[in-house]
């Protein structure tokens, strides 16, 4: 099984590609590392080799693998992390006149390139 999965600006067009892009561009730019323990001791317990676990490079949520050309095999359990993900309230900053923003917690599941395939036609 190919053990390190390069991002590839080919992203398949059609129902959810905008979602699918976001996904992927989220995971590879992501900023935090405070997820990077709990992939190498969830992806260890599930016996991937810690030399295998790459974050950001090999190991990707749902619809990041997707916009790569990947999908998760039927049965596969990913390793749940917590992340933080940017919300808008209704009120407006009477300054700039924007909708006032802030963070909230966010769970999500990710996969190891080995719990994947490709997709027909797709990348990776």
């Amino acid at each position: 099984m190919e053990a390190n999965a390069t991002v590839s600006t080919r992203i398949p067009q059609g129902k959810n590609s905008h979602a699918t892009q976001e996904a992927l561009t989220r995971a590879v730019s992501g900023q935090s590392l405070t997820n990077f323990p709990a992939i190498f001791v969830g992806f260890a317990a599930k016996g991937i080799p810690e030399s295998e676990i790459k974050p950001r490079e090999n190991v990707f949520t749902f619809n990041a693998w997707k916009a790569l050309g990947r999908v998760v095999r039927r049965g596969e359990h990913g390793v749940k992390v917590t992340t933080f993900i940017d919300c808008k309230t209704k009120e407006t900053d009477s300054d700039t006149g924007e909708r006032k923003s802030f963070r909230r917690p966010w769970t999500t599941t990710v996969f190891h390139i080995s719990q994947t395939e490709a997709i027909k036609g797709g990348g990776l």
